[in-house]
């Protein structure tokens, strides 16, 4: 049977503090999750009943160990999650200062296992046959993961819907003017974009919202979706249909995981056949769910949170 969605990239263990608005140093006790932003897509379209599996690398470790178990436990499938020897699985520690102030730190020395993919690896036929195959920009940052990025695109040609989470974290990169090209190659096999303003000018070197959805679709995409925080999020597809959704109200605990809820939320619209407002207006929902929780993963909205919060109007 096909996987609804197959995602490809990130993975780690998300070190949450369980004090807001106290610095690191002060902070006396974290809570542990599983992490990184692909994985977690795969997460939230499960927690929507969606069929969906993950391909990345972890150390062979502890944290590794715990890693598969969180996915299992979350109705993911972890076959194609692989240990790298020699390479500690990630560890993301953050601060907590809402409605929005979360700085991020990175443990991913001297290289993360998840950049570690390799393209002779790779189960293409599954990834093919998938409804939905989710890659991000981080993945294009290091080899071997871009080769096996770009082969996984190449191969999968289109077929079924092919998401780019653009996906732009400068420090993954060593020179980030090198990022538009690789970006603009996997855009050419994508049918669908995803970015905030920086992200999308990244991609396409132009920021204003309906002019850089605009160049995604000239890449190639039959999606773009721009995220323009406070101002809602722009769907604008390639026959001419637009929706532009405004958030709902939310008092922000921690928006680290908004996105990736709002991209799982994405997927089960695109996998439904819903119009473009609807999809956004259900995943921006998903977000605001999340933004409401401390943690990423195990925050991730049900069905009729989702429902809920829409028909209320706000996230409570």
């Amino acid at each position: 049977m096909a996987y609804d969605l197959i995602t490809m990239g990130r993975i780690g263990v998300d070190i949450y503090p369980l004090q807001t608005g106290v610095p690191l140093p002060q902070v006396e006790s974290f809570g542990k999750f599983l992490g990184g932003s692909a994985t977690n897509v795969a997460v939230a379209a499960a927690r929507l009943g969606r069929r969906t599996a993950v391909i990345t690398r972890t150390g062979d470790d502890p944290f590794g160990t715990y890693l598969h178990q969180a996915l299992k436990d979350f109705g993911v499938d972890d076959r194609w999650v692989t240990p790298v020897p020699g390479l500690p699985t990630p560890v993301v520690f953050c601060e907590i200062f809402p409605p929005d102030d979360f700085p991020l730190y990175f443990y991913r020395e001297p290289k993360a296992p998840d950049l570690e993919i390799d393209a002779h690896e790779l189960d293409l036929d599954a990834i093919r046959a998938a409804g939905i195959f989710w890659i991000t920009g981080t993945g294009l940052s290091e080899e071997p993961s871009r080769t096996a990025t770009l082969a996984a695109l190449a191969h999968r040609a289109k077929a079924g819907l092919t998401v780019f989470d653009l996906d732009w974290r400068p420090m993954f990169w060593k020179d980030p003017a090198d990022a538009r090209p690789f970006y603009e190659e996997a855009l050419r096999h994508t049918t669908v974009a995803v970015g905030n303003l920086d992200e999308v000018e990244v991609a396409t070197g132009v920021r204003e919202p309906r002019a850089a959805a605009q160049a995604l679709l000239d890449a190639g995409v039959e999606i773009a979706v721009v995220k323009q925080g406070p101002k809602g999020v722009l769907a604008v597809n390639s026959k001419g249909e637009e929706a532009e959704v405004p958030p709902l109200p939310v008092t922000v605990l921690n928006g680290l995981g908004a996105g990736d809820a709002f991209g799982g939320s994405l997927c089960h619209g695109l996998l439904e056949g819903w119009d473009l407002e609807k999809t956004m207006r259900h995943a921006n929902a998903a977000g605001a769910i999340v933004a409401s929780r401390l943690e990423c993963s195990s925050a991730m909205p049900t069905p009729q949170e989702i429902e809920a919060a829409i028909a209320a109007g706000a996230v409570k």
